[in-house]
């Protein structure tokens, strides 16, 4: 069941993941605007401190010795890090971030966007990944597994994203 306020999207001309969806990469893009307005470092916090996605780093912890904290996750908004559990920054702007994966495979995309609204302020916020194409995916697409994979991301990167901004709703309540 998809929240009914995360929308997938396509990338914004000037997205960061722009270069994987041009070469024929697997990519896509959601998004959700959210009250009042957040910095992209509130947004990589709230993202990568939430409870679903502290799942995710137990797993990468325990699965393949890939720790991480809430501090690191703060550190790596605040741009003092370049590497975050499983991921290394493979560039950063002043509103997004591109994550690589520690084997190359797939990216990940954060990115705010301030919304132009009369009464009050709203803040959109991004999530995009990156799935470089292998070998195995070149020759033979049914058999290397992706197709449910797929299925299973779309879902996770909805309940990530969703993850996130009540995150920051709530550190960030409106009135």
């Amino acid at each position: 069941m998809k929240p009914a306020s995360i929308k997938r999207t396509e990338l914004p001309k000037r997205a960061l993941l722009h270069s994987y969806l041009r070469n024929g990469h697997y990519t896509d893009c959601y998004s959700t605007d959210i009250a009042e307005s957040h910095t992209h470092a509130q947004f990589i916090v709230a993202f990568y401190t939430s409870w679903l996605f502290k799942l995710e780093r137990l797993i990468l912890k325990i699965a393949v010795s890939k720790p991480s904290t809430d501090l690191e996750a703060k550190e790596l908004a605040d741009s003092q890090r370049d590497t975050f559990s499983a991921w290394s920054v493979e560039a950063r702007d002043t509103d997004q971030l591109l994550l690589c994966d520690y084997q190359g495979r797939t990216r990940s995309w954060l990115m705010v966007e301030a919304l132009p609204v009369e009464q009050s302020p709203q803040t959109r916020l991004y999530f995009g990944s990156a799935v470089v194409r292998s070998e195995e995916y070149e020759r033979d697409p049914a058999k290397s597994g992706l197709s449910l994979l797929f299925r299973f991301h779309r879902l996770y990167s909805i309940a990530l994203l969703h993850s996130a901004k009540k995150r920051l709703e709530k550190s960030c309540p409106t009135e």
